[in-house]
């Protein structure tokens, strides 16, 4: 079995060494496409592998039929959005992710983040503490259950809404839940959103949303980009001047918000959730090990597509 990780922004040396060692302890071939500048280059390593290891890097229809061999791809995180399901399911290829290998490492940067805008972006007022705020949970998984870990030791109320996760497991986090992402929005004082990019919840974080939070409301995303209503979220920043908007993914309005809303928004500068080394090495090294265990045992538990 020949093995490609490609990737355009590199694992950390540490996280390539552990996928070599577990390929090659499997008895597989493992090849680098690192820091490629071309789609031509991705199409060109793929044409006789059997798997590819990805991070951000896009597969797409054309990867896939440049690739007659490939039967399965691991992108190293939690989101998958960058490949092509249906065309994977077509073609017969095993679409996998990696859930919870960077989950502490988002759920971190969610609390941090929240830190910083309470205390008004360090910019020497006085702000506020977190200690007895509400927070709400938008999305109860890996994520959003290390975010309720980490709120615990502030002093957070926490409650969490999620459509598949059942109360009972909610509760059994000492969280309380709730019945609707409306009812979520109206009890917290910030949210903290994980939802992921699908056709049902794409700009569905909305003007008619937001503005149920109570005065001094404020959002934190380190979901994705596409699940907040851009242009309604903008209406709101000028209707409600105690709102805020903390993002690791930057919107497409960065400049306007930032020029409009300087003591009100914050945006990364690139997706920075995952962007810590032990992240980045127990993601690569769950994708090989996941890819030996398809291989070998025929294990498709982290499979995303039918």
């Amino acid at each position: 079995m020949k093995i490609l990780v490609a990737t355009e922004k590199p694992f950390a040396k540490v996280a390539i060494d552990g996928i070599r060692n577990v390929i090659h302890e499997a008895g597989y071939e493992l090849t680098l496409l690192e820091k490629y500048s071309d789609k031509s280059q991705l199409l060109e390593a793929v044409k006789d592998v059997n798997a590819i290891i990805i991070r951000s890097d896009i597969i797409d229809a054309e990867v896939m039929d440049t690739a007659p061999q490939l039967k399965i791809v691991v992108r190293a995180g939690a989101g998958f959005d960058n490949v092509d399901t249906a065309a994977a399911t077509e073609c017969d290829i095993c679409v996998m992710n990696t859930p919870g290998q960077n989950s502490n490492a988002v759920a971190e940067l969610a609390l941090g983040m929240m830190v910083y805008a309470v205390r008004n972006f360090f910019n020497g007022t006085s702000g506020t503490e977190l200690m007895g705020k509400k927070l709400g949970i938008h999305a109860y998984g890996n994520v959003g259950r290390n975010v309720a870990r980490i709120a615990k030791g502030f002093g957070m109320e926490i409650y969490a809404y999620d459509t598949f996760c059942p109360k009972e497991v909610i509760e059994a986090d000492g969280v309380t839940a709730v019945a609707s992402a409306e009812e979520l929005y109206t009890v917290s004082d910030v949210i903290s959103l994980h939802i992921p990019a699908t056709p049902e919840t794409k700009n569905s974080i909305n003007y008619e949303l937001l503005n149920r939070m109570p005065k001094g409301g404020m959002l934190v995303n380190t979901a994705r980009k596409e699940v907040v209503n851009e242009a309604e979220l903008i209406k709101l920043m000028a209707d409600r001047t105690d709102f805020k908007y903390i993002s690791d993914i930057m919107p497409a309005a960065h400049a306007e918000l930032t020029e409009k809303y300087p003591n009100r928004y914050f945006s990364t500068p690139k997706n920075w959730g995952a962007q810590k080394a032990e992240a980045n090495i127990n993601a690569g090294i769950a994708a090989a090990r996941q890819i030996v265990a398809y291989f070998k045992e025929g294990d498709e538990k982290f499979r995303v597509n039918k």
